[in-house]
This record gives C-alpha cells, sequence and structure tokens, in this order.
C-alpha cells in the first residue's frame, strides 16, 4: 500500500497531471473564439473570425489541447500586435464589448501563461510570419472585400493617402509585421527563455531519489 502511494506522489504522475492541467488550459482561449463567432455569427458577418486576434485564439487552445510549444509560441506572438490594433481600431472608436475583450486581453493573458511553461524560441517569430502568410491567403480569398480581413483586399482606410497601389502597401505592411514579430521574439524570448522552462521540466522528470 506504501508502494502504491509512493508511485501515485513519483515525479512522473506530478509530471504527467500538470500536463493535464496545461492542456486543459485550452478551453479557455477556445471559448473565446467560439464566444466571438456566435457574435459575428449574429450579425452576419463570420468572416471577422479571420483576423489574426480572433483565429489565434483556436490556434492557442489546438497547441495546449495537443502540447505543441512551437504551436503555442506562434499564437503567442501575434496576440501582443493584435491586442494593440484592437484598442486603436475598435475600443477607442466603438467601446468596449464583451466577446471582444475576453478574445483579445482573455487571450493574450492565457497566451503568457501558457509561454511562462514553454519558452519563446528565438526561430519562433519565422513561424508567425509564415502563419500570416497562410492566414491573408485564406482571407483573401475566403472573406468579402468589404470586410478587408487581415487588411488582404485594399490598401488600409488611414494609409490610403501614403500609396497609390494595394500591393506597394502590402509589401510595407509585410516588413513592418516581419519586425514586429522579430523583435517581440526577441523580447520574449529574454524574458521566457526556453532553458529555464526545459530545467524545470527535467527536474520534475527527473529519476525519482530515494525510491
Amino acid at each position: 500500500m506504501e508502494e502504491r502511494l509512493d508511485n501515485y506522489d513519483s515525479p512522473l504522475v506530478r509530471q504527467r497531471r500538470k500536463s493535464i492541467h496545461f492542456r486543459l488550459l485550452g478551453i479557455l482561449p477556445l471559448m473565446f473564439f467560439l464566444l466571438q463567432g456566435i457574435h459575428y455569427w449574429r450579425i452576419a458577418e463570420l468572416g471577422h473570425m479571420l483576423w489574426m486576434c480572433n483565429i489565434g485564439n483556436l490556434v492557442l487552445a489546438l497547441g495546449l489541447f495537443w502540447n505543441k510549444p512551437a504551436i503555442i509560441r506562434v499564437s503567442v506572438l501575434w496576440t501582443i500586435p493584435g491586442l494593440v490594433v484592437w484598442i486603436i481600431y475598435v475600443v477607442l472608436e466603438w467601446g468596449v464589448f464583451f466577446s471582444s475583450t475576453l478574445a483579445h486581453v482573455g487571450g493574450f493573458v492565457t497566451g503568457l501563461i501558457a509561454l511562462r511553461k514553454v519558452g519563446m524560441d528565438r526561430h519562433a517569430w519565422f513561424h508567425a510570419l509564415l502563419w500570416y502568410f497562410v492566414v491573408q491567403v485564406l482571407s483573401r480569398l475566403l472573406t468579402p472585400a468589404k470586410l478587408n480581413v487581415n487588411v488582404s483586399h485594399a490598401i488600409d482606410q488611414g494609409w490610403k493617402g501614403s500609396f497609390d497601389s494595394y500591393w506597394k502597401f502590402w509589401l510595407v505592411l509585410t516588413f513592418l509585421v516581419a519586425a514586429c514579430l522579430w523583435l517581440l521574439g526577441m523580447i520574449l524570448a529574454k524574458v521566457f527563455p526556453i532553458s529555464r522552462t526545459d530545467k524545470q521540466t527535467a527536474v520534475m522528470c527527473g529519476p525519482p531519489q530515494n525510491y
């Protein structure tokens, strides 16, 4: 009986319990994503679900459920510019909405909690940039031009006086996005280094002592 209790509280079992709790964290961003989906479904504008900040919650949820650090890092990198853009273009112009607040603030907080465990890879910014290209193509193919999701159809209103063609605007925007993701990746890699997380995992998964 005593041996069974020892096995139940072994480092490996404790690590498995923590892994389950970590995966369950994915319920939060999934809930944020679904609430946004209900909101846009009611106003017949489901195309907005492909904005990086909205689809990012689904990506974060999948990364947590599957325990895939690379997916988690990509989604976390996008929560920060998504939060800034949301504040500037939504909160300051239209005010605060419940589902939108959960999707942006809740997704950002959940992402940072997850990042404390998995750490930030210095190359994750490039994966986040590739994901940006994928979502932009999908936005252009699947969403109405009038929504201009992820500015995939036309020049943003605030930049129309600076560019005479969409593709010039797109090239400059892509360069700015890449620079932003790279800078965020470097900062987060210093704040949440992988080495620290790996050491913690190694300690928890190490060979039992006095067993």
